[in-house]
This record gives C-alpha cells, sequence and structure tokens, in this order.
C-alpha cells in the first residue's frame, strides 16, 4: 500500500532529506522531522518558506501532485509588505509578467492575521514605518520561487510565505514540524 504524509515544514528547513552540499553544516532538513523510509516530496518548498509538504512512497502519485498539467491548486498565506490596493489583487488574480514568462492567472484576496498561526523563529523584519498585511493566494503552477516574484512583481515584497494547501489536502491542525500518514487517494481519483 502507497504511503502519503502531509507535513508542515518549519521556516529554515531543506526540503529533502540529505544537505549534499555542506558536510558538516547545521542546516536542518527533512531527516530531522522525518522516520519513515521511503517517502520522498511530492513538490518543493524552499528553505525559507513554511507550510505543507506532502511526502509519498508511489510515483504516480507524486507525478500527480506535482505536474502542472494536473492544475492541482495550491494555495499560500502571504504576509506582504505594504497592503495590496484592489488593482494589485487584480494583477495577481490576471497573472503578471516574470523574467520566465506570464503567469497563469491565480486567486488572491486580502485577509486578517490567520487565528492561531504559530510564531516564525527567526521572526519577519518589522519596519515602523511600512505597513504589512496578509493576502491569500491560491496558483495551479510552480515555478521557481514564484509567489515571492509575484507579490514583489505588484510592488509588495513577502516577508512570510506559508503553504496551506495542496489540492483536497490542508495544513489545518499540523503543527510545526509535525506530520501524519493520510490515507492514499482511492487509484480511480489518480487517472
Amino acid at each position: 500500500m502507497a504511503h502519503l504524509i502531509r507535513f508542515n515544514k518549519p521556516f529554515d528547513v531543506l526540503p529533502q532529506f540529505t544537505d549534499r552540499g555542506s558536510d558538516g553544516s547545521p542546516r536542518r532538513t527533512l531527516s530531522d522531522f522525518i522516520d519513515l523510509p521511503g517517502v520522498y516530496p511530492a513538490g518543493r518548498l524552499d528553505r525559507d518558506s513554511e507550510g505543507l509538504m506532502l511526502l509519498t512512497d508511489d510515483g504516480r502519485l507524486q507525478a500527480r501532485i506535482t505536474d502542472p498539467r494536473h492544475k492541482m491548486e495550491k494555495t499560500y498565506l502571504v504576509q506582504v509588505e505594504g497592503e495590496p490596493d484592489e488593482a494589485a489583487l487584480a494583477a495577481l488574480c490576471a497573472g503578471v509578467d516574470l523574467k520566465d514568462g506570464r503567469t497563469r492567472p491565480a486567486k488572491a484576496r486580502r485577509i486578517e492575521t490567520p487565528p492561531g498561526l504559530w510564531p516564525r523563529n527567526p521572526p519577519i523584519r518589522v519596519r515602523k514605518s511600512v505597513p504589512d498585511c496578509w493576502i491569500e493566494l491560491t496558483i495551479r503552477e510552480g515555478r521557481n520561487r514564484q509567489v515571492r516574484r509575484m507579490t514583489a512583481a505588484v510592488g509588495h515584497p513577502t516577508l512570510r510565505l506559508i503553504r496551506w494547501r495542496i489540492g483536497p489536502w490542508s495544513l489545518d491542525g499540523l503543527a510545526p514540524g509535525a506530520w501524519e500518514a493520510l490515507p492514499p487517494p482511492d487509484r480511480g481519483a489518480r487517472r
């Protein structure tokens, strides 16, 4: 039977099981948290981002989760510098031009500070003269550092980035650094 787990990746954790580039490095990896052999990440989440990662030992399921052809939505809670107006949110929704091309249309809306959100260690930088706010951004692709580049393109750099949902799976109720086994989706849903 295939394994599928969800993991709440803390800030400053590499989204891989080994740190090949820096022998003797104090950098934390997935192996510091997950002790289930044979599972691999279905997608990546940057070291400076937090939140939901899915891991599986099923190659077909891994491809289904990560391949943009399947258009699996990924929802992020994003703390940004400044206060995006309706024009900035509309630009995110329409797609923005990045150096590697235009992004697909997204869903974007301002939200209140997410309730029950854990503190980040270290905390974000705070500038007394510049306000910040939270947006919820849902995309159907996964370019390198895409969410950060999208918010910067509309004039609101990302301060904190938390992936909250991938398709039907969410981070709800899972503490930072914790993981849990999930029932694998039925095979009919993977076609």
